[in-house]
């Protein structure tokens, strides 16, 4: 590969091993990405629907999975220098990557969107509440969309930067809320008997594991910054493991405290109306940027003579600009179906690497590789049709139930039908 088309993000090729990161850094970027207000949610519906040890319990438990699958994907992704959408010509040939770099660029970009609108919606009620100020959605849709674009156009070092003074910033702020929460008169019954139906144990692991289990298919985005594999391990399970559940386990307390799940809310109730905006802005900034970055990268495998810079703007004023007008609250339903195409990725990948024929994984044979590689496809298809068995209607089929997480289902039903079928074809070859 020519100077010329080496770009400072190197989406289109490995990292060099020179500019490779400590675990310690890349471990604050899962982290970031594990901090948001959809954890929030998730703990505050946990604290409401257990005992306190049950609630803790079940996001430890789902979070350890978390971090394990997640290290496994990273440890691919190290090994490469790779990212998801480029490790996918390795499996699908390089016409089939195609189709699955666009997969994971319009899932990615359909969550960026989801998230600016989230954001804009949080952010008019806090600036009503605490200024009095009326702002419109399309406005601060706009402000969030430019804010989230800004680092995922300069890449990952961006991110990396943003990550490692924010989270601090945002452990601090959050860390007094819970502290003032229980200091005050309900912190009492935190540790109150549950009386009601409480949710079942199985359920909860389960949408522990489910709110984050897509990011572990596209740990490769971060991991192929990794100076090794055992940097990149230890940084995905840290990240997955302790982002995943740090949210979570604030938000148990903070809900039973003060009987809300409004992360904003609360801290305006508690009177920390600038620490307010500032998690919330930095809670959605260092999660939803990384969503933007992933899409970059999808597309970038596609429309290869247009640098990711330019792409990921584009693709961010997109979004942005349909998210002013509200219409991805209207297409949740279709981005859960792609999403759903991308959690055996995840699978097929890591299967085929650890199992099957690590060889393969050359970056120096890429462009002589095969048009399309069959036997991935096909199982490609099967997980992501078994995901839908598995999920609940109206959104799936709904004829059972495996691991309560489809797309958790999905990855392990690609991973075992990867190693069957490749050490097969392998041995038949």
């Amino acid at each position: 590969m020519s100077n010329d088309t080496k770009i400072e993000d190197y989406e289109r090729e490995p990292v060099p091993q020179h500019l490779r990161k400590s675990w310690l850094s890349m471990a604050f970027v899962w982290i970031a990405i594990g901090i948001d207000l959809s954890a929030m949610f998730l703990g505050a519906q946990l604290g409401a629907g257990m005992s306190i040890g049950d609630s803790l319990t079940a996001v430890i438990v789902g979070s350890a999975i978390l971090g394990m699958i997640g290290a496994v994907c990273a440890y691919v992704g190290a090994k490469t220098g790779l990212s998801t959408a480029m490790i996918s010509r390795f499996l699908f040939g390089n016409q089939g990557a195609l189709i699955v770099s666009v997969i994971l660029g319009i899932s990615s970009l359909g969550w960026f969107g989801v998230q600016v609108g989230f954001f804009a919606s949080n952010f008019q009620t806090a600036l009503n509440e605490l200024w009095g100020w009326h702002w419109s959605l399309w406005v601060l849709s706009i402000i969030g969309g430019l804010l989230m674009m800004s680092t995922a156009i300069w890449g990952y070092r961006a991110i990396e930067k943003l990550s490692v003074w924010s989270v601090p910033l945002l452990v601090v702020f959050i860390i007094i809320a819970l502290v003032m929460a229980l200091n005050g008169e309900g912190g009492s019954t935190v540790w109150a008997p549950f009386e009601g139906e409480a949710v079942p144990m199985g359920t909860a692991i389960s949408l522990v594991i489910g709110i984050f289990i897509l990011g572990t298919a596209l740990s490769p985005d971060i991991a192929r910054w990794a100076k090794t594999p055992k940097h990149a391990v230890t940084a995905a399970f840290i990240g997955f493991f302790v982002g995943n559940s740090f949210m979570t386990i604030i938000a148990i307390f903070l809900s039973r405290t003060m009987d809300s799940d409004d992360l904003t809310g609360i801290l305006l109730t508690l009177g920390l109306g600038i620490p307010a905006i500032i998690v919330l802005t930095l809670a959605q900034w260092t999660t939803n940027t990384n969503n933007l970055y992933s899409a970059g990268l999808g597309f970038s495998v596609v429309f290869k003579r247009v640098p990711k810079s330019v792409i990921t703007i584009i693709a961010g004023l997109i979004a942005t600009a349909l998210a002013c007008f509200g219409i991805y609250d209207r297409f949740m339903t279709f981005l859960t179906y792609i999403t759903m195409l991308v959690a055996p990725l995840g699978g097929i990948y890591t299967a085929e690497y650890l199992l099957v024929n690590k060889k393969r994984f050359s970056f120096d044979g890429l462009d002589s590789n095969r048009s399309w590689i069959p036997r991935s496809i096909v199982v490609w298809v099967i997980a992501t049709f078994f995901g839908f068995m598995t999920t609940m209607a109206p959104d799936g089929l709904g004829w059972f139930q495996v691991t309560q997480v489809p797309a958790l289902d999905s990855f392990l039903m690609a991973f075992i039908l990867q190693a069957i079928i490749g050490k097969w074809v392998v041995k038949k070859g």
